[in-house]
Formats: C-alpha cells, sequence, structure tokens
C-alpha cells in the first residue's frame, strides 16, 4: 500500500484516470465491473486469493486488450511473467513513478498504433 499510493498519485498528476485495488481479489471485482482498463499494473507479490500470475492469466484470458504490467518480479519468475506482459516481463524494483508512467505511455502507444494500422 505504501508504494502503490505515491504510484497512483503520479499517474493522476500525469492525467491517468486510475483505479486502485489493495488486492488481487478487489482487482478482480475493478476488471469485472469496469468496461475499459487499459493497462493492470501489479505488483509480483500482489495480496489476495489469486497470485500476481493468476491475475495476470484471468485478464489476459478474459480482458485480452487489457496491457499487463507486473512490477518486482522476481528473477526466477521473469519467464513467465514475459509471456503475460507486454513489452518485456516486468519492472524490477526499485521503480521510480516517472519510470512506471513512462512504461505505461509507451504501452498505450504501441497499442494506439496497432489500433490505426
Amino acid at each position: 500500500m505504501l508504494i502503490r499510493m505515491p504510484i497512483a498519485a503520479y499517474l493522476r498528476d500525469c492525467g491517468y484516470r486510475v483505479i486502485e485495488a489493495a488486492s488481487s481479489d478487489e482487482a478482480l471485482v475493478v476488471l469485472q465491473h469496469h468496461t475499459t482498463i487499459d493497462v493492470l499494473f501489479s505488483d509480483a507479490e500482489v495480496a489476495g486469493a489469486l497470485d500476481a500470475f493468476a491475475l495476470s492469466q484471468w485478464t489476459r484470458k478474459n480482458r485480452p486488450q487489457t496491457k499487463i504490467v507486473l512490477a518486482g518480479s522476481p528473477k526466477t519468475a521473469a519467464k513467465a511473467a514475459g509471456k503475460l506482459c507486454e513489452e518485456g516481463p516486468h519492472l524490477a524494483k526499485p521503480y521510480e513513478p516517472e519510470a512506471v508512467e513512462d512504461y505505461i505511455r509507451r504501452l498505450l502507444a504501441l497499442q494506439s498504433a496497432d489500433e490505426s494500422s
């Protein structure tokens, strides 16, 4: 939670609409009830019934248009994360809010380019 709040605040300051979830359980509710979620940004060690990889798999299956970014993935999980995430496996900790925003901006730019092709 201490990491989530500054990242969310920074992304809001950058003009993004941010919906926060404290656990994978809350994230699932958000994903099931909001029509447009462009990016799922999750810590690899998210609390809840689903771990980050299960949450990513659910998202990939049920919301294939949603880009996925996992943060803090351990090295041993990097390969699995790479299969679930866009443009590389993850953001390694420690990361700065600016790096998160840059990563998300590049993902959304790629998505826009793909949609206009």
